[in-house]
């Protein structure tokens, strides 16, 4: 009787557990370019996202953060990590242009980059080794703009993010940032152009973090979303470029 009793028990266990739900599946960790703290979590609200200049990121990932998945706004970052054995082969998801951005009111009268020259104007721009900083410099060197570096007082951010709330709140009389940056604060800000000759190649680039215990399987589901369908027209819904498909 009581080896049957225990028999109908056990029948009853495994039927509950096969009638239980499964277990939902931990969503993984992002650690992605403050460029991209708008369009990740319009694709996907569930990870955890830790946004942030793109060389800062890579060295928290190097002395062994909690990431799964790294997109960084440019490849010198995700490269360094795949060449040091920390991230698998990282993919191009999205592209950028580099634009200037004055505060509504403009009281400097900034009506293109050439209005930079001279001296007196307030400009932020990002720190020597981001993205946007190296992007920026780049992009002054090409226009035969790196003296404004020099003759006006300058501020420098750590990330882009930085710089745009810096103009936003009338801090800076310009700033360079992303046009995806320059979308999200329409209404407190004035996107100006710069000429297309001059743009730097601004190439975002994800990879799935490769540290003991990281969640590859979630790590790579996501990736998959952001290089995929869904992925690309949420990034092009927020005003970034996309590659071809390859």
């Amino acid at each position: 009787m009581r080896t049957r009793n225990l028999l109908l028990a056990a029948s009853a266990t495994v039927a509950l557990a096969a009638a239980a739900p499964a277990a939902a599946t931990a969503a993984p960790t992002v650690y992605a370019a403050a460029s991209l703290n708008n369009a990740f979590p319009a694709l996907d609200g569930a990870p955890k996202y830790n946004f942030a200049g793109s060389n800062t990121l890579q060295t928290q990932i190097e002395r062994g953060a909690p990431a799964d998945v790294f997109a960084s706004a440019s490849p010198t970052e995700a490269q360094a990590l795949f060449n040091e054995g920390r991230c698998t082969r990282p993919v191009t998801f999205a592209t950028n242009i580099l634009v200037v951005v004055v505060p509504k009111a403009n009281p400097a009268g900034v009506k293109s980059v050439y209005s930079l020259r001279g001296s007196g104007k307030r400009i932020a721009i990002g720190t020597a080794g981001v993205p946007i900083g190296n992007y920026t410099r780049l992009l002054l060197r090409r226009l035969h703009l790196s003296s404004i570096l020099q003759t006006n007082t300058i501020s420098q951010e750590k990330d882009v993010t930085s710089v745009l709330t810096k103009v936003a709140l009338g801090s800076a009389d310009a700033g360079f940032v992303y046009h995806t940056d320059a979308l999200s604060t329409r209404g407190r800000t004035i996107e100006i152009r710069v000429p297309k000759w001059a743009q730097p190649a601004v190439r975002y680039q994800i990879c799935a973090v490769k540290r003991p215990g990281a969640d590859t399987a979630e790590a790579e589901a996501y990736i998959k979303k952001v290089v995929g369908g869904a992925g690309r027209t949420i990034l092009k819904r927020y005003g970034f470029g996309l590659p071809p498909r390859g």
